[in-house]
């Protein structure tokens, strides 16, 4: 019963994927043009979600700062979910839903980009952020779920919406990082051209 149960994970998980690959890799190729956009113009990307999405907000900076699969010149990029101390100050001193939009309008400049996840499309502070980053005149490429929500409706014509056509949060999650290991791809390609890396 177990391994059932484990094996329809992995079997959803598979449906999702090759249904969303269909759906969302017209926007997926937009995003890796803004982004792309944005760092060869000496930008950079911000980063910011809730939860797992806090975990993939760190994960794609890493990739982007470190590297993904090939050597690269370093990519700007900053997880806004890691100072613990602006955090606290934020949530203590004005409210939780301020936290990433005070450091969007600290540290976004006109042209750079915030990657603004949420599964729910609906996390208040991640609006927030999307808002600030509308106010500096910013690009928003939002990774969202569930009919993309408040932050879906929120998206300007120069935004990307990547919403994944599905209810449940594990299998967005398992989406969103799939997204992000093709925008980190796409960029790579689009930078170092396009050779397949070995595995």
């Amino acid at each position: 019963m177990l391994e059932q149960r484990i094996q329809q994970h992995f079997i959803d998980s598979a449906d999702l994927k090759y249904q969303a690959a269909q759906t969302l890799t017209a926007p997926i190729a937009a995003a890796v043009q803004a982004v792309l956009a944005c760092v060869t113009s000496g930008g950079k990307v911000l980063a910011c979600g809730n939860g797992g999405s806090a975990a993939d907000a760190q994960h794609f900076a890493a990739e982007f700062v470190g590297r993904f699969e090939r050597e690269r010149p370093e990519l700007g990029a900053i997880a806004l979910t890691t100072d613990t101390s602006i955090l606290t100050a934020v949530a203590n001193d004005y409210d939780f839903t301020q936290v990433f939009a005070k450091q969007v309008r600290a540290l976004g400049q006109p042209g750079d980009v915030l990657l603004a996840l949420s599964t729910s499309g609906n996390s208040a502070n991640v609006m927030a952020a999307v808002e600030a980053a509308h106010e500096r005149e910013m690009t928003v490429v939002a990774l969202t779920g569930r009919g993309g929500g408040r932050i879906g409706q929120a998206m300007r014509d120069t935004d990307v919406h990547i919403c994944v056509p599905h209810e449940r949060t594990a299998r967005i999650q398992e989406v969103h990082l799939l997204t992000i290991h093709c925008l980190c791809d796409g960029v790579d390609a689009q930078l170092l051209g396009d050779q397949e890396t070995s595995a």
